[in-house]
């Protein structure tokens, strides 16, 4: 299966399995940026329960921006903020260590793009998970593939379908219960090597 698919912020769990389970993924990277989506923002298991991590961003002045062209806002300390919030949330999972330095240039280094700093983010969690995407990028808008699964909707964070993947341990979980379809990261701290059969094991519920 072929899929077409929004590079985002940490991915959530929905995305991931989407992408590892298809033949070919074709990243969209020509449509326009929109507010309350995973294209800057992901969420974590804190202790008091979900919690967002939110990449500030500059918005232009006229209505509509390509994805590609919008900055982050790097004014904003926000990468030591999202660092210690994984720091608070994770550090005793089981596998925090073990991918602690891989992940964290991506909290210390500053990048000018929103769409560039979530390539380099997602370059990092596959080669985590060990998962070689055959990928490519889109280069002009399509409403929509003939060819391709269109998962573009699995972007927006308010209007995602429910989905009924199955209980992890998680690091809070006795105190919240389960919360499923976080960000990847959620599953590589708590599930480590086994994150990836995970991922290819799990059905996605589209709308």
């Amino acid at each position: 299966m072929n899929i077409i698919i929004h590079p985002t912020y940490f991915p959530s769990i929905a995305q991931c399995v989407a992408m590892a389970n298809a033949d070919a993924v074709v990243f969209e990277t020509d449509d326009n940026f929109l507010k309350q989506t995973y294209r800057n923002r992901s969420y974590i298991y804190g202790a008091n329960g979900k919690l967002t991590l939110n990449i500030p961003v500059i918005h232009s002045q006229k209505n509509r921006q390509k994805y590609k062209d919008v900055k982050i806002f790097n004014d904003e300390n926000w990468q030591s903020l999202h660092w210690k919030s994984l720091l608070s949330a994770y550090r005793t999972s089981p596998f925090f260590d073990y991918y602690e330095d891989e992940l964290q240039p991506l909290f210390t280094e500053k990048t000018e793009y929103i769409l560039d700093h979530n390539f380099k983010c997602m370059d990092v969690i596959f080669d985590c998970l060990q998962l070689d995407l055959n990928s490519s990028k889109s280069e002009t808008y399509q409403k929509s593939y003939e060819a391709h699964s269109d998962y573009r909707f699995l972007v927006h964070a308010k209007k995602e379908p429910p989905q009924n993947f199955e209980p992890y341990i998680q690091v809070f979980g006795d105190k919240h219960g389960f919360i499923p379809n976080l960000s990847i990261l959620d599953l590589l701290f708590n599930e480590g090597p086994n994150a990836l059969n995970y991922l290819e094991s799990q059905t996605l519920k589209t709308p």
